[in-house]
């Protein structure tokens, strides 16, 4: 079977809190522009990208080994750096799964993409806020194989249909990296995951890279999807992180005073700067669920679902919403702490004072 089409290899990295996209546009001038609508398929008009990300084309990379892969770079206003990378393929199945399994796991092309980001970034430098060190960038790659053309024997084009039937166990080893045949169970999980618009196209996601059986100017709105949500993944992670620091850190902090009733008087404070991180995080999940308004029926709203449960964000999004949660009863129970420390200050007082009252009032007679 002759297969002919590209490999697009994702390489989205957490390195800021936030990018000004409008300064960056002034900053690239002509290099920059903003990711247009593409979502061609009987979409409508409003599911668009509230804040479209901004690309900038950059020189293609060559590969020690001499390969040669298109190369251009995203900013999201989340402060998401997307490198995508390009590279043509015209092979049979045996060859797609050694290449596919070589681009979910180089070490070479990741160490390449974080170096290019971080010359880039030093260049934005001034449309970024608050940038963190490239050490400690959280990283996510998905690769996207484009299969443009299929020919069997006959020199026919399966359908969706047939090409899963057909070569279902091939497409699952496919979006897992597998050179080695897969057990049959995990062909049919692979299987069910499977979406159509066309009976000639076909979409089959993974969490660490996904099968586009289509035209190759219908996939890259697929393509386009399948980052939006491998982005939201890296966000939701990096919250998680963060407020799991943030909790463990009150936590030990209300451990060691919890006993010294004068220490109470700081816990404002403290509830003040934890509640207003709660929010924050609270106000920028939202903005990253509200990226691209999917509603309905859409076929790429479906295309983001199978992607995103394939992928884990709902997990992750369920871990951010649970310590979201936390973060908001320890609040609670801050300035609870703080209420009681206060009463207990000002009966203390008014006991004394009525103490002394009482004093001078024998001392009198």
């Amino acid at each position: 079977m002759f297969l002919c089409g590209r490999f697009r290899i994702l390489l989205l990295y957490d390195i800021a809190e936030a990018i000004d996209l409008k300064a960056l546009r002034e900053i690239l001038g002509s290099r920059g522009e903003q990711v247009k609508r593409e979502f061609p398929r009987r979409t409508p008009e409003y599911v668009r990208s509230e804040d479209p990300p901004v690309v900038e084309p950059v020189d293609p990379l060559i590969l020690n080994a001499g390969e040669r892969l298109s190369c251009s770079l995203k900013y999201y206003a989340y402060a998401v750096a997307a490198v995508q990378l390009e590279a043509a393929f015209e092979c049979d199945w045996a060859s797609l799964l050694s290449q596919t399994s070589r681009w979910i796991d180089a070490p070479e092309i990741e160490s390449r993409a974080r170096e290019l980001v971080h010359e880039r970034v030093e260049h934005i430098s001034s449309a970024i806020t608050r940038s963190r060190p490239v050490g400690q960038w959280l990283q996510e790659t998905y690769v996207v194989i484009n299969l443009e053309e299929i020919r069997d024997a006959e020199n026919k084009r399966p359908t969706a249909a047939e090409l899963l039937s057909g070569c279902g166990a091939e497409i699952a080893q496919l979006i897992r990296g597998e050179v080695t045949p897969l057990a049959p169970r995990m062909t049919e999980e692979t299987a069910q995951g499977a979406l159509s618009y066309y009976p000639s196209d076909l979409v089959v996601a993974g969490s660490s890279a996904a099968l586009v059986y289509d035209r190759a100017e219908d996939a890259l709105a697929t393509t386009q999807v399948l980052e939006y949500a491998k982005m939201q993944l890296l966000e939701f992670r990096y919250y998680d992180g963060l407020m799991t620091r943030l909790l463990s850190e009150a936590y030990d902090s209300l451990e060691e005073k919890r006993n010294v009733l004068l220490s109470r008087w700081s816990l404002p404070r403290r509830a003040q700067r934890l509640n207003a991180i709660r929010l924050d995080v609270m106000e920028l999940t939202e903005r990253i669920d509200n990226a691209i308004k999917f509603v309905s029926d859409i076929y790429y709203a479906h295309v983001y679902r199978l992607a995103a449960t394939r992928m884990g964000v709902p997990d992750y999004r369920g871990l951010v919403d649970e310590k979201l949660r936390a973060m908001g009863r320890l609040y609670e129970f801050m300035v609870d702490q703080f209420n009681e420390s206060r009463s207990f200050v000002l009966e203390f007082g008014i006991l004394i004072l009525a103490l002394l009252d009482v004093i001078l009032l024998l001392r009198g007679r």
